[in-house]
């Protein structure tokens, strides 16, 4: 930078500038939600998906219209599909040159194919967040930045004993968890007290042949928060809790199916939270990360400690929340300080002031958002299923569609949700497979983690407008594509 006064000084400044932006802005996802609504802050802000939400109702979604697709079994080979798509990479030359591309996940096949098509991918290299995600590498960098796990230890075990003997030396106990060092929504933690849950859990993952985290099992709530590590310092999002485990949601024990805003925390374990995210910033920076991550915490209900869960260096599940709390309004959405660092704009302002902005509790709107995953062990073409918009959930309990709608911005009272289409007439359902996705106002989960009757009203309302036929053989399934937070 020359030595010139910041064009951009202010998050005035800023505003205006995203809202004149000329540079073609795509978030590549199989859909919209993550970052649903940023069109209305960014000008030239697209979604480029695959599942086809909106029906071709959303003036900024991009739906290829042939998807004629080999099977998937990541995001990554989504995003690379569409990537390779004429009608995607055909579209997006008509917008002009210099676009920028955003992805939840992505790996090295997706950064070539993004320079192919004349895209530069606006995040830290593939090959950082891969190493970055691992909850070895995750545990190794909090220590160092003073950011507690619960007691662990981290090694390999061929069988129980081996387990049982390598947490009898680090005085775990016997009640365990044990988590391999990458996997998605729950599906590779596992809770171990015997040699059959040691057995039960080998056969579904290679427990023998990884690096495990061995912790000691707590009663805990989950906490979540949004970050971003940018030139002048690390920004801290809102925290909220997290959904997990609930059975009428997941079938996935310990996975994770929602949030609600804000967290249920003391305000001094509010202040430890937003310290330990300032600290794992600044420990990610001598890593040569730049950007949005995402950090879980657990929450001790015996002691209060809260320690370091999960570091997840990517948008989130909960990034759909953090755009639309009070903060967001009052300055900017947390995502648009990560794209700060990715549009070769030279811009300043004060990071500590923000920080204390959101920090106050003072003015605090409530928010949750649920998951919907297939619960059942059948595997179904979809008939029928509910479409995205507005629904209202009666005093009966029973969902209906009220009105079309882009997004969540719009709802006024806690009686409405937004559905977001996932899977439709036409796709197969499947044991684990994300049906959509609802965001309304207010809680869905007590304090003590049980969910709110309301909640469970709209799954079942929801789930209701389903319908499946034509029953086909058990076979390999992707995984869950829309595994939002991917740990």
């Amino acid at each position: 930078m020359s030595g010139s006064p910041p064009r951009f000084r202010g998050v005035s400044d800023l505003r205006e500038f995203f809202r004149t932006n000329q540079t073609p802005i795509y978030f590549i996802s199989p859909t919209a939600f993550n970052l649903l609504g940023i069109d209305r802050w960014v000008r030239n802000f697209h979604y480029v998906n695959y599942f086809d939400s909106f029906g071709g109702s959303h003036p900024n979604v991009f739906v290829p219209t042939d998807r004629e697709a080999p099977e998937f079994s990541s995001i990554e080979d989504i995003c690379n599909y569409l990537l390779r798509h004429r009608e995607v990479t055909g579209w997006m030359k008509t917008l002009g040159p210099g676009g920028r591309a955003v992805f939840v996940m992505f790996d090295e096949q997706t950064e070539s194919l993004a320079a192919s098509a004349g895209l530069r991918v606006a995040h830290p290299p593939a090959e950082l967040r891969h190493r970055l995600d691992s909850k070895i590498v995750t545990t190794r960098l909090g220590n160092d930045a003073g950011v507690p796990s619960v007691p662990n230890v981290l090694g390999r075990a061929a069988s129980y004993r081996e387990l049982a003997a390598l947490a009898e030396r680090s005085g775990l106990g016997h009640d365990l968890v044990v988590q391999m060092p990458y996997g998605d929504s729950g599906k590779t933690t596992f809770f171990v007290r015997s040699e059959a849950d040691w057995a039960a859990c080998a056969a579904k993952e290679p427990l023998a042949s990884q690096d495990l985290k061995v912790m000691r099992r707590i009663d805990h709530r989950a906490i979540a928060v949004e970050a971003v590590l940018t030139r002048y310092g690390t920004l801290v999002g809102p925290l909220m809790n997290d959904i997990t485990g609930h059975p009428e949601l997941t079938p996935y024990r310990g996975g994770w199916a929602g949030n609600d805003y804000p967290a249920t925390l003391t305000s001094a374990q509010k202040q430890q939270a937003r310290e330990f995210t300032r600290r794992l910033g600044d420990r990610l920076a001598a890593e040569g990360y730049v950007g949005f991550f995402e950090v879980d915490y657990l929450v001790d209900t015996g002691t209060g400690e809260l320690y370091l869960g999960e570091l997840n260096p990517r948008i989130s599940g909960i990034s759909s929340m953090t755009n639309v709390t009070a903060g967001a309004y009052a300055d900017l959405p947390l995502f648009l300080f990560h794209l700060l660092e990715y549009l070769d704009i030279d811009y300043e302002v004060d990071i500590g002031e923000i920080n204390e902005r959101w920090s106050r509790e003072a003015s605090v709107d409530v928010w949750s958002q649920i998951i919907i995953k297939e619960t059942g062990d059948q595997v179904e073409l979809l008939t029928q299923a509910p479409r995205t918009g507005i629904y209202r959930l009666g005093p009966d309990g029973t969902t209906a569609f009220r009105r079309w709608g882009n997004d969540w911005h719009g709802i006024v009272s806690e009686s409405e949700a937004f559905y977001l289409r996932i899977l439709a007439a036409g796709d197969y359902r499947y044991h684990g497979a994300d049906m959509g996705a609802l965001v309304t106002r207010g809680r869905l989960q007590t304090d003590d983690n049980r969910l709110e009757e309301r909640c469970k009203q709209w799954a079942a309302g929801l789930r209701a407008e389903f319908a499946g036929a034509r029953p086909v053989p058990q076979q390999r399934q992707p995984g869950s594509l829309l595994a939002f937070k991917m740990a």
